[in-house]
């Protein structure tokens, strides 16, 4: 039985649907429950392959990998914006607050709140993300 595609007819031609990766939110922990399910319900009298097995161990390593590479990289990031807010402090910036009023302050201290590194000016908070320009001395005085 062969299978094909299944899409539409539509006035600019044969449109087909979009794909997409079912298995793109299984972590490691779902997917090591599937692992040993798979593992617990295979037939004795054709166990799964080597090869298949150890590949499948390859890519829960990998995944592991990604998962501990990308949380080097948000703390890295962190760290980088947490030096760059402290280089504000008692610069003047101009920026949004988090009632998206515009502020223009002297930064007289940085805070880490919800991941967000945090600018003081005054009674506002402006995210560095939110900052859009830095005074020179000249254009603040």
């Amino acid at each position: 039985m062969q299978t094909g595609s299944v899409g539409t007819q539509g006035q600019s031609g044969a449109q087909t649907a979009p794909a997409t990766d079912a298995f793109k939110n299984v972590d490691l922990d779902d997917f090591l429950k599937l692992m040993i399910t798979e593992l617990q319900n295979q037939d004795p009298l054709d166990p799964m392959d080597n090869q298949q097995l150890l590949q499948q161990l390859s890519q829960i390593r990998e995944i592991e990998s990604n998962l501990q590479l990308t949380d080097t990289l948000k703390s890295l990031l962190m760290g980088q914006n947490l030096a760059s807010a402290g280089a504000l402090i008692g610069r003047t910036i101009v920026g949004l607050d988090d009632d998206g009023k515009t502020v223009t302050g002297i930064v007289e201290r940085v805070s880490l709140a919800d991941g967000k590194v945090k600018l003081h000016v005054g009674d506002s908070q402006i995210d560095l993300a939110n900052v859009s320009q830095v005074l020179g001395e000249e254009e603040a005085g």
